[in-house]
């Protein structure tokens, strides 16, 4: 593959990725497929949606006010212009499905009015402290947003061509680079974000200065100081040393987006301390501190990730941008090492916590994803605490980051290495790389099957993700079965020149999980998962007059059912159950509550679906029946 190919999110080329992204037009989706679908929808939906509340929101007009053109007061919080970078970036990759050239021109035109002959530009700072520049790095988020103005431009810079964006960003960058790279040991970002981003522009650019301040930032970091009244240290990661850590901690989407940018510093330094780094923080996160469906952060307060298995079911927060960030982390593992592990956590937490987070029409939102809700929960008694799918928020965070991830799904289904392809997400699309063109057709993730068509102009060694949930797979080559391992999660197969019909099985059979016993919050309960989903249980599957928090589950049993009508899964899940006695019960009492022996059929939807019918109670984890 040609790294001057045009590039998506992560461009090719790293010197020490073990496997390389494909180049932007490699992968075609189709909407017949669950990923292509949730594009079109997106594009449509969500992408359209954010569009059009950069005005009503007062996005724009925040940046009208810095250029004179209107005298309003700003809305939003002081990093509202990291919601038009996001969505520009949205745009930007969706330009195949839709054509907002104009609307990016008009923007692009007032970021240039906006912009300092310096080539500063934060709406918030240059109306409010004019001429304070990079002075207030803790809360500003002055480098934040550039990151987002950095991602924005380089994304339309790939797809289109057009430069106008990228040098605005540009600008902006090298006056970072000059403010920043001397003597300033306070010179980081108390969000981190900035870091990912320079790296990519660094790949765009080939200037290393950008690269070089990114290793700056890192350097800096775990000093101790970024604290306030408020939080300390730890919140902002910055109470040790990167290469000291070892523990997911603070604000959830700062850590993550953190490691996303330590990761992309070793593919292209390849210091095995930055590597060791973010192994140890994945560590941390994956196996203490993250929900069954791939969530992080458990703590309303500070947006925080809590302690090792502190992971209570109805206050998760699980913020929709950390889920995001997760993916794009779990990525650049993926390319770093060819470890299967991040794959399948890849999949899982984009099917699971980052598809909950949009309505199924794409227009309304969860920011935080919270695995129960109680049936008379109120919502207005937490922060961001929702029992239904929102238009918009004060804090607009999560929707212009759904736009942007959805966008570039196909640049996460393949990866190439040397005489190699691989397939990490199986959906409905075409993949052409390298002389090889795999024609794929699956109703994946709720068919277990999935045919490809291969037509190679040299022999290559196809890699397909086995995925570590499935007990039971089987490959077949040309119609004949093939008896090979998988070793770190993929199964190697020998494409011959010419054309190959490659048909890959997983056994997609209901699975029961337990939680851990640390995860004191759920003990008693299981959870039910299917493929790569994790399935819930809503009050409006049950009958008149029950509620979820009466039903008891019968673990052992369970089956597949059409999907449930209003719900755009083909599948549901039916399990039996028991409920508690009807009549009321002592807060609390000596002897054990018991099922009241009557036994219930209940239907179990996927949780990406949950919320989009009757508002209601709703839980993931359910207590078991004990015998």
């Amino acid at each position: 593959m040609s790294v001057s190919s045009p590039q998506g999110p992560v461009a090719a080329g790293s010197p020490y990725a073990l496997w390389a992204p494909l180049a932007w037009e490699a992968v075609r989706l189709e909407g017949s497929g669950h990923l292509g679908s949730w594009q079109v929808s997106a594009s449509s939906g969500t992408i359209e949606h954010c569009v059009q509340h950069m005005t009503s929101a007062g996005v724009l007009d925040n940046l009208r006010r810095v250029t004179g053109a209107v005298t309003s007061d700003h809305r939003g919080p002081l990093f509202a212009d990291s919601d038009l970078y996001k969505t520009l970036e949205a745009v930007a990759w969706d330009v195949g499905r839709s054509d907002r050239r104009a609307w990016v021109s008009g923007v692009v035109e007032l970021l240039r009015a906006a912009q300092e002959p310096s080539g500063y530009l934060n709406s918030w700072f240059q109306t409010t402290t004019p001429g304070a520049h990079f002075e207030a790095l803790r809360d500003g988020h002055e480098l934040y947003c550039l990151g987002h103005l950095v991602q924005a431009a380089v994304a339309w810079h790939r797809t289109t061509g057009d430069r106008a964006l990228l040098d605005v960003a540009v600008a902006f960058a090298d006056h970072a680079v000059a403010v920043l790279s001397g003597d300033r040991p306070d010179g980081y970002c108390g969000h981190p974000e900035i870091e990912t981003a320079l790296v990519e522009l660094y790949r765009e650019t080939h200037d290393t200065a950008y690269l070089d301040l990114a290793r700056t930032m890192v350097d800096r970091r775990g000093r101790g100081v970024l604290a306030n009244e408020h939080v300390g240290p730890r919140y902002y990661q910055d109470h040790e040393p990167v290469r000291a850590a070892s523990e997911a901690t603070g604000h959830a989407v700062r850590q993550v987006y953190l490691a996303t940018g330590v990761t992309d510093l070793y593919l292209e330094q390849g210091d095995p301390d930055l590597l060791a780094y973010a192994e140890r923080i994945w560590a941390s996160a994956h196996r203490t501190k993250m929900y069954v469906t791939g969530g992080l952060g458990a703590r309303h307060r500070d947006e925080s990730f809590g302690d090792a298995y502190e992971l209570p079911a109805e206050r998760a927060y699980a913020e929709t941008c950390a889920a995001i960030a997760d993916v794009m982390w779990a990525w650049r593992m993926l390319l770093a090492t060819g470890d299967g592990t991040y794959a399948d956590a890849m999949e899982w937490t984009l099917l699971n916590a980052v598809a909950v987070g949009a309505s199924q029409d794409g227009r309304s939102f969860f920011y935080s994803n919270p695995l129960q809700v109680r049936t008379t929960h109120a919502e207005d008694k937490d922060w961001n605490s929702f029992v239904h799918r929102v238009p918009w928020f004060d804090c607009a965070c999560c929707p212009p980051n759904l736009g942007r991830l959805v966008a570039t799904l196909g640049h996460y289904v393949a990866t190439s290495a040397p005489g190699e392809l691989h397939l990490h997400l199986y959906a409905d699309g075409e993949v052409t790389a390298d002389g090889v063109t795999l024609r794929v057709r699956t109703g994946y993730p709720f068919d277990g099957r999935v045919v490809i068509e291969a037509h190679a102009a040299v022999r290559t060694t196809l890699r397909l993700r086995v995925p570590g949930w499935a007990e039971q797979w089987g490959v077949q080559v040309g119609g004949r079965p093939l008896d090979v391992a998988a070793v770190r999660g993929y199964v190697a197969i020998d494409l011959p020149a010419g054309a190959t019909t490659v048909e890959l099985a997983l056994g997609m059979e209901p699975r029961v999980l337990r939680p851990h016993p640390h995860v004191d919050a759920v003990r008693g309960c299981v959870a039910i998962a299917r493929g790569p989903l994790v399935f819930a249980l809503e009050g409006t599957d049950l009958p008149d007059g029950l509620v979820v928090e009466d039903v008891r589950v019968e673990a052992g049993s369970c089956e597949v059912v059409e999907g449930v009508p209003g719900l755009d899964s083909p599948v549901a899940l039916r399990v039996q159950g028991r409920r508690l006695p009807a009549a009321p019960q002592p807060i609390y009492r000596t002897d054990a509550a018991t099922d009241d022996g009557t036994a219930l059929d209940l239907t179990l939807v996927p949780y990406h679906r949950w919320g989009n019918r009757q508002q209601g109670g709703m839980r993931v984890w359910i207590p078991e029946v004990v015998r």
